[in-house]
């Protein structure tokens, strides 16, 4: 296995080259958010290379390669979208004024999510590599795979239909998912990862795989994922989001608190 480890750097080193590009198109465009997107693609390509390299079990590496690039195109997709359809995103404005556009900054920051693509793709290379049987853990993966994509799809879908329409122009989504959870696409996405770790059960590089759900849900919760979109959507909405924030769970789906508790 020790001959492995050259993999993750040459995902590296192929995103931090991605990354210095897209840092160009940001000073060039002004619009930070294409980090995202490469964060993504980064991913994608790294699940078919570890596939395409890895000494696991045939079928496994294909399914790892499947689903860790379909992931990727589709949140790619709905990310480059976005990125093409709308202003820069309201968290990356803000750092702008903070940093005061020091590009600077922006070059490590884009630097950093390289290195972090890297540490993320593990949980992939620790599939690609699991000599093991075909097992029950390999279709419960593919299940919680399933059941996260469409829960994430099914969340963004109800989010822009909701933003689409003029009258609800500084308003809370609260339907659909977004009525149990104030972040269902970043719960789903959390849940995603837990795939590539019971994929990949049975292998001696099977710790790796944690890093998928454990670094995600540290990074979502308490770092670049709740706090800045909160505070952002506080910054746009007001009242109106803290009385979200106070009657609806922040990130696990829960019933919300019932208004009639106010009376």
């Amino acid at each position: 296995m020790a001959e492995l480890w050259y993999q993750p750097a040459w995902v590296w080193a192929a995103s931090a080259l991605a990354m210095t590009l897209g840092w160009v198109v940001q000073w060039r465009t002004r619009n930070a958010g294409v980090v995202d997107a490469i964060w993504t693609a980064g991913l994608g390509g790294s699940a078919l290379y570890y596939a395409a390299l890895g000494e696991g079990l045939p079928d496994r590496r294909l399914a790892a390669a499947l689903l860790g690039s379909l992931w990727a195109a589709r949140l790619g997709l709905h990310l480059g979208l976005r990125i093409l359809g709308e202003a820069e995103d309201g968290r990356y404005r803000h750092l702008r004024r903070h940093w005061h556009d020091n590009q600077v900054k922006f070059f490590l920051f884009f630097q950093a999510q390289a290195w972090l693509a890297a540490l993320f793709s593990l949980p992939l290379l620790a599939a690609a590599a699991n000599r093991a049987p075909w097992s029950g853990w390999d279709n419960l993966g593919i299940a919680v795979w399933l059941l996260a994509i469409g829960g994430e799809s099914l969340a963004d879908r109800q989010l822009a239909r909701f933003r689409a329409d003029p009258a609800h122009h500084g308003l809370t989504c609260r339907e659909g998912l977004w009525r149990y959870s104030r972040h269902p696409n970043y719960f789903f996405e959390w849940l995603h990862w837990f795939a590539y770790l019971l994929l990949a059960v049975g292998s001696t590089l099977w710790w790796l795989a944690l890093l998928g759900p454990v670094l995600m849900l540290v990074s979502l919760y308490w770092i670049t994922g709740i706090p800045f979109t909160e505070a952002q959507a506080l910054r746009s909405r007001g009242d109106d989001y803290r009385d979200y924030q106070r009657r609806t769970s922040p990130f696990f789906p829960w019933f919300p608190e019932d208004p009639r508790h106010d009376r």
